[in-house]
C-alpha cells in the first residue's frame, strides 16, 4: 500500500478579521464501501458544529473519497460556467463558496480562469485548498451561521457546488450569493437529486424562480444531470442525479 502524506502551515482568515495558523496531513487508499460509511455518518450530525467536525475529519481522505463516488458535479458545474462565460477569463474574479479542497477551482484554472478567493466553514478544507496555490484568499465561514463575508456586487462569477442539500447549507444563503455578483455576472449551484433531497431541491428552484419573478437574475440553463454520482443509500440505486443552474444578474437589479 503507497501512503502519501501532505503537511502544511498556513494562515486563513475568519470573518472577523482573526487569523488562524493550522497544520494538517492527507493520507490513504481507500474503498467505496468506507466512502458510503462515512457519508451515512454525517446524516446523524444535525447541527451545524457537528457537519463542521464532520467535515474537519473528513478533509484528509476527501478527495480519494470523491473520486471513487464518481463525484462529477465539481467538473461539470465548471464546464457549465465555462460554456456561457463571455467575459475575459484571466481577470475574471470568480468566488468559491463551499470551496472544500479546490476541486472546482483546480477546474476552473484548466478552462482559463485565474482569480478565486474561497470560502468554507471547515479549517481542515481550507488548510488544503491553500496547498493548491489556487486562491488568493481563503476565508473561514459557516454559512447560515454567518453572513458570507465579502463586498456587494464584487464578483463576475459566484459558484457553489455540493453545499446546497438537506442538512448543509441552508436556502437563505442563495441571496448572499446574488448579492456577491456584480451586475451581468452569473452565478452557478448544484444540488443533488436523490430521494432524501427532493424537498429540499424542491424548495431551492422556488427560491430561484422566485429571485427571477423579482427580476434579480435571469436563467442562462438549467442542467439536469443522471449520473451525477454514486448511490450511497438503500432508497436510491447506481447513481443518483444532480441539477446545474445558471443565472445571470440583472444589469439593472430592484432594491
Amino acid at each position: 500500500m503507497y501512503l502519501a502524506i501532505l503537511s502544511a502551515t498556513f494562515t486563513v482568515y475568519t470573518a472577523d478579521g482573526w487569523s488562524q495558523t493550522t497544520t494538517g496531513m492527507a493520507n490513504s487508499s481507500r474503498t467505496f464501501s468506507d466512502v458510503r460509511n462515512v457519508i451515512l455518518s454525517a446524516h446523524k450530525n444535525t447541527g451545524a458544529q457537528d457537519k463542521v467536525g464532520f467535515y474537519d475529519t473528513w478533509a484528509e481522505n476527501y478527495e480519494q473519497d470523491v473520486a471513487l463516488l464518481d463525484y462529477r458535479a465539481p467538473l461539470l458545474a465548471a464546464e457549465c460556467v465555462s460554456s456561457f462565460f463571455r467575459g475575459d477569463r484571466e481577470k475574471a474574479a470568480v468566488l468559491d463558496v463551499a470551496c472544500g479542497t479546490g476541486l472546482v477551482s483546480a477546474h476552473l484554472k484548466k478552462m482559463g480562469f485565474r482569480h478565486f478567493v474561497g470560502i468554507d466553514g471547515s479549517l481542515k478544507m481550507l488548510e488544503l485548498a491553500k496547498k493548491t496555490g489556487l486562491y488568493q484568499q481563503l476565508t473561514l465561514c459557516l454559512l447560515g451561521q454567518e453572513e458570507i463575508p465579502v463586498k456587494s456586487e464584487t464578483y463576475d462569477i459566484v459558484i457553489i457546488v455540493g453545499a446546497l442539500s438537506v442538512g448543509q447549507v441552508p436556502l437563505t444563503v442563495i441571496r448572499e450569493l446574488w448579492d456577491a455578483t456584480k451586475p451581468g455576472g452569473y452565478v452557478c449551484m448544484t444540488t443533488r437529486g436523490n430521494t432524501d433531497n427532493q424537498e429540499y431541491k424542491a424548495e431551492l428552484e422556488q427560491m430561484i424562480r422566485a429571485l427571477e419573478e423579482e427580476q434579480k437574475w435571469s436563467r442562462v440553463t438549467v442542467v439536469e444531470v443522471e449520473e451525477w454520482e454514486k448511490a450511497v443509500s438503500e432508497q436510491d440505486s447506481k447513481y443518483i442525479p444532480g441539477a446545474i443552474y445558471l443565472y445571470q444578474k440583472g444589469f439593472k437589479c430592484s432594491p
